[in-house]
């Protein structure tokens, strides 16, 4: 609580006496020693089929190995950068189209949403990378796994937008419409630009989820980071010790993406203080 603001944390949850302090603290405690005896059984099975052998993990002292992985994870963020924009642009048509206050409009833009949510990324890889071609429409590798994966994400975009409008107070509409101001500019002027600060967090949080679909790259042959990781894997033989630094690496991109978005969350709660 700030300045006697309340937030949905708050709202939501009381916060926790001294007897369920002791009760989480001791919980965390519990958890950490369950999740250490499991990584040490996980670490000695590995060390007892012999995955652990420095012949696996060699290939990572070449030059090459990181150059060849540094190339598919340089196809990974131009993925996950040209899914980002496409969905955001598909995301503000069909934002749009849900709050016109034209009914038929409306009803088709809530269906889109609903069908870009509900739909698996797969499938619409799936049909990008089979359907255009039995009409005669050649598109390039990076746009079959550019397109779906930025159709399966806009939905959500659309939502989040939708959200941080409503969270706009009516009463600046209200007052920009009583000096005379178009719709038009008083969506793209007052409220659009009070909306995008308040859902920037949760659009960085939906880039994680963007680049996670992005791994779906091998059913279109795109030489992403796991289209990579696999050609090393059958170069080397390297299963495991290729997949763990592959994981490794998402995880660290992924946590500097949570990062910013807390960092963005908390800054738009400074700025508003």
């Amino acid at each position: 609580m700030t300045n006697g603001t309340i937030s949905i944390r708050d709202a939501l949850y009381e916060s926790p006496g001294p007897k369920a302090k002791k009760i989480i603290a001791a919980a965390t405690v519990l958890s950490l020693v369950v999740l250490a005896a499991l990584i040490y059984l996980v670490i000695h099975q590995f060390y007892i089929t012999g995955q652990l052998d420095s012949r696996y993990w060699s290939v990572f002292a070449r030059a090459s190995t990181w150059r060849y992985l540094g190339k598919g994870l340089l196809g990974t963020l131009k993925v996950a950068l040209g899914s980002s924009l496409v969905a955001f642009a598909i995301a503000m048509v069909m934002m749009l189209g849900r709050l016109s206050s034209i009914r038929p409009v409306s009803w088709i833009a809530v269906a889109l949403i609903e069908l870009s949510r509900g739909i698996p990324t797969l499938l619409f890889i799936y049909f990008f990378f089979l359907v255009p071609s039995q009409f005669g429409i050649m598109l390039p590798v990076y746009w079959k796994i550019t397109l779906p994966v930025a159709i399966s994400a806009s939905g959500v975009v659309a939502e989040t937008l939708r959200s941080g409008v409503n969270a706009v107070p009516k009463g600046q509409t209200e007052a920009a419409l009583s000096l005379g101001m178009t719709d038009g500019k008083v969506f793209f002027k007052i409220v659009f630009p009070q909306a995008f600060r308040y859902v920037i967090p949760s659009l960085i949080a939906e880039l994680v989820i963007v680049l996670k679909d992005t791994t779906f790259a091998y059913v279109v042959s795109y030489a992403d980071m796991m289209l990579n990781a696999r050609v090393l894997i059958s170069n080397y033989d390297a299963l495991l010790a290729v997949y763990l630094v592959v994981a490794v690496i998402y995880i660290i991109i992924n946590y500097l993406l949570h990062r910013a978005a807390v960092f963005m969350a908390g800054h738009r709660k400074t700025a508003a203080a």
